[in-house]
């Protein structure tokens, strides 16, 4: 029983650092590939939603996906919110390179709208893989 946790964990993880690094990617070679602002801007907000899920699903690898999905759009609206909170060491730090990819500097309503479409189709993922294990 404990190995199917870790594998459970172990794959979540390693989907949560692919999806990482196809944001990184977008993220950087994006505009040189010709891609449009909204698919570059929308399409990385998309994959962070799926590595919240990623990551929430690795740490809660006992609750039940529906319940993972209910923390994913907890905690990126969580985070989404905390965009509209300024004190001036949080605004420094939004300013690296860490800080806008994890925390970003503006609020929006469409990156929470973006975040709901990366976790559904990372929690969409999750159950299709989890079946055919």
């Amino acid at each position: 029983m404990m190995w199917r946790g870790w594998s459970e964990r172990k794959s979540r993880l390693i989907a949560a650092v692919a999806v990482i690094a196809a944001g990184l990617a977008l993220r950087r070679f994006g505009y040189d590939l010709g891609l449009p602002f909204v698919v570059v801007k929308y399409g990385g907000s998309i994959l962070w939603g799926a590595m919240v899920y990623f990551l929430v699903a690795a740490l809660l690898y006992r609750h039940s996906r529906t319940a993972v999905l209910a923390y994913s759009v907890t905690v990126a609206i969580c985070i989404e919110m905390l965009r509209l909170y300024h004190a001036p060491w949080l605004d420094e730090f939004r300013l690296t390179t860490a800080g806008a990819l994890l925390l970003g500097r503006v609020f929006s309503l469409w990156n929470i709208l973006a975040y709901m479409a990366g976790i559904l189709m990372a929690f969409w993922l999750d159950r299709r893989l989890r079946k055919t294990r």
